[in-house]
């Protein structure tokens, strides 16, 4: 598969132009590290394309990659899948939806309503372990989109910050019924369009998703792709994301975006199944002293406490023994692998877990149960966002209103929504994952 974007920057580094244009480093670097990047760090010259007009390199780089995934449209974003989110919010907007959102949302989500000034209404899944992963209640979504009484979409994160996945065939079929619109925060898996059995959320039917290729693919960091099925939307993807994204897009990011189509239509195939069979393999050796989450295969959540061990002790063992992990606490640990991955990263992570179990105390602490329900909401996201707030610690916030949402990243997955008042319910789950402090209206 042909690379126009990264061709176009290695041709125009090789020919010596005098670079009598924007950035200013004038492709060279400030430091010997870095300096070949800086000399593929370009803006919108003749023949470079510019990412929201797009007919030139960004356009063809863009096709291949919706050729791929069997879109009918994909765009990049060199903003992350928080632009995609405020991208596929903005078209709900325009469509007057109203939205219906799974809790375990990214607080970019959040970010998102505050700026567009609209609300979600929330359907709590079965917690399992804590906030980050849950059980959605396909019958709960029925009845949401069914009493609506206008037009609406549903958004889910799937996989979520654990890997545990969502039926998105299903969701997808009650969507239809109801003439509703499904959107996927893809952003952990990229990958799941290249399993045997496809797995992606655009095939089983979502009418929008996002995918944060730097998090599953050998992209660069703030890499992401914004797919739709809907030959309606593609039209209008570049100009609603140009609506909230920087005029200067990273060159590098998208020629990370254009290298990843080469990959994914030259190896990830092979790659997948080949660390399959490593996943496999670790996790039945470690299946008589570790329990694992049901998760996508490439997510490799342990869970501690069921297991018998503190997970942030669990993961700084880990860091000793030279391996750092995606995200820890007290309950889970969760290794995040790629189909990038090698045999080698393999071998060095079974020591590492070998080496940590021989030292970690075992902890006799049972798992967590969340029984949270929905906090009353007193004022829009909107509202409490741009209201004027101050800091205060935990225990004195019973009562206040939670303004900007103040969460650890990763996973950031909102506690307290902004414009909701904190309940004790709240106070414990903020106590539970380290959260000394929250900001709250004024």
């Amino acid at each position: 598969m042909n690379t126009p974007i990264y061709d176009f920057l290695i041709k125009y580094n090789a020919s010596g132009a005098v670079r009598c244009h924007m950035p200013g480093h004038k492709g060279r670097g400030c430091a010997e590290e870095l300096a070949s990047l800086y000399g593929l760090d370009i803006t919108e010259i003749d023949g470079a394309d510019s990412l929201f007009e797009a007919n030139g390199i960004i356009a063809q780089s863009e096709q291949n990659m919706s050729s791929l995934y069997g879109t009918a449209g994909t765009v990049y974003s060199a903003g992350g899948s928080t632009l995609c989110i405020q991208t596929m919010l903005a078209i709900m907007k325009r469509e007057k939806r109203r939205i219906f959102a799974v809790r375990n949302v990214h607080r970019a989500f959040l970010n998102a309503l505050a700026l567009l000034d609209l609300d979600a209404e929330w359907l709590l899944p079965e917690y399992s372990g804590g906030i980050l992963s849950g059980e959605l209640d396909p019958q709960m979504v029925e009845t949401a989109l069914k009493n609506s009484g206008m037009p609406s979409c549903l958004y889910v994160t799937s996989p979520d910050y654990t890997g545990k996945t969502a039926d998105i065939a299903a969701l997808a079929a009650l969507c239809r019924k109801y003439d509703a619109r499904l959107l996927v925060d893809n952003a952990h898996g990229a990958h799941l369009a290249f399993f045997e059995d496809n797995r992606h959320p655009i095939a089983l039917g979502a009418d929008m998703c996002c995918d944060s290729a730097h998090k599953m693919l050998p992209a660069l960091t703030g890499a992401a792709m914004l797919h739709t099925s809907r030959p309606e939307y593609a039209g209008i993807l570049k100009q609603t994301m140009g609506l909230f994204a920087s005029t200067s897009p990273s060159y590098l990011i998208m020629a990370s975006l254009d290298l990843c189509s080469r990959y994914i239509h030259e190896s990830i195939r092979s790659d997948i199944a080949e660390n399959l069979g490593f996943i496999k393999r670790l996790k039945d050796y470690f299946s008589s002293m570790l329990v694992f989450a049901d998760s996508e295969p490439f997510h490799i959540t342990i869970k501690a406490v069921e297991s018998g061990f503190d997970g942030n002790e669990l993961a700084q063992l880990l860091r000793e023994n030279g391996v750092e992990c995606e995200y820890s606490d007290t309950a889970l640990v969760i290794l995040l692998m790629s189909p990038f991955s090698r045999q080698d990263d393999y071998r060095r992570l079974s020591s590492a877990l070998e080496k940590a179990l021989c030292s970690a105390v075992k902890s006799p602490e049972k798992a967590h149960r969340i029984n949270m329900t929905l906090p009353q909401k007193a004022m829009s996201v909107c509202e409490a966002v741009f209201s004027e707030s101050e800091e205060t610690d935990v225990e004195n916030a019973l009562g206040r209103i939670c303004a900007e949402v103040k969460v650890p990243c990763p996973p950031a997955v909102p506690i307290a929504a902004s414009g909701e008042i904190i309940d004790e319910s709240c106070i414990n789950i903020f106590k539970m994952y380290g959260i000394s402090t929250v900001n709250v209206v004024k």
